[in-house]
């Protein structure tokens, strides 16, 4: 089932092309990873489905209806758990999340028990009396999530939810993220941080320049950029005239030599290290040590996008 179904969606700030035809789909139980760097219209498209913002063009479906900004049947299968940690200072853990619960549950009962299974989930029990100003950055971040999921949606989103949290926080909220896939929720998350990206998602979609230019599981990206291994050797003493027949060998370049260790990045091929390393006893050179790195997710968004994930 598509959970999500956004067609040639447009957005223009005056002359800004924000959203240039985009086209995205979700589907019931995945987990989306949603990469794209800063300015490539992933918070835009996010608000736009969830009609936070208006567009020029295009169709948004959320779960086969059309949403809109009085589309309340639909908002109210729907979570959201922003970057910033939204919550009110005045009021208690339990007060918060009973808060944001009850603009979707109005049944007293039902709202009671919502709110101490989101507390439980997020690990919260012992702090249900105090106020934020009281939690560490972490348990805020876990504060904020539970406010998000207490009215047990269908579809979340995550925006950066681990972001300047404790390692211990950063493995409870993402264990908890997948414990909410596994009991049936449809999730879309956005992520500066790679490793977590290609632990969550089953599939990954690549937002640049206003539409989605690469989409697929994490293997099914590596294997469709050029890069496919990178190797390290240390060796002693290449020339410049071994570098030249180095770089002239057919899956191999970008081929670089600094303090003692040559590193090449190596396209398809069989064989790719065998012949390098005999080369290199060929010529009497000693080698050292020998590395070799598969392609990441990073490697697939830098050759995509031209820019680090993280670049800022």
């Amino acid at each position: 089932m598509e959970v999500i179904k956004v067609r040639s969606l447009v957005k223009k700030y005056k002359e800004l092309v924000a959203l240039e035809h985009l086209d995205l789909t979700v589907y019931e139980g995945e987990i989306l990873g949603l990469l794209g760097p800063n300015g490539s219209g992933k918070s835009t498209s996010i608000n736009c489905i969830l009609s936070l913002l208006s567009y020029d063009k295009g169709e948004i479906e959320v779960f086969g209806k059309k949403m809109s900004p009085k589309a309340y049947d639909l908002k109210k299968m729907i979570g959201v758990v922003p970057q910033e940690v939204a919550v009110y200072e005045e009021l208690t853990v339990q007060e918060n999340i009973d808060f944001f619960c009850g603009l979707y549950i109005k049944d007293k009962e039902t709202r009671k028990k919502y709110v101490d299974e989101a507390i439980e989930f997020v690990g919260l029990n012992d702090f249900r009396k105090f106020r934020p100003k009281k939690l560490s950055g972490g348990l805020k971040r876990r504060l904020n999530i539970a406010c998000g999921i207490a009215h047990k949606p269908k579809l979340i989103f995550f925006d950066e939810p681990t972001v300047a949290v404790d390692p211990q926080s950063r493995n409870k909220i993402l264990d908890g993220i997948e414990q909410l896939r596994d009991q049936g929720a449809t999730i879309v998350y956005t992520s500066h941080y790679i490793e977590e990206v290609e632990r969550l998602a089953s599939r990954i979609a690549i937002i640049d320049k206003g539409h989605v230019i690469a989409s697929g599981t994490a293997d099914e990206l590596k294997k469709s950029i050029k890069k496919n291994e990178t190797i390290r050797i240390e060796v002693a003493g290449l020339t410049e005239k071994n570098i030249a027949f180095i770089e002239s060998m057919g899956s191999l370049y970008s081929v670089s030599y600094e303090n003692g260790v040559l590193r090449a990045e190596a396209g398809t091929g069989k064989h790719v290290v065998t012949d390098l390393i005999t080369y290199l006893q060929g010529e009497d050179l000693s080698i050292g040590n020998i590395y070799s790195e598969q392609p990441t997710l990073n490697d697939v968004f830098l050759e995509i996008t031209g820019k680090e994930l993280r670049d800022e």
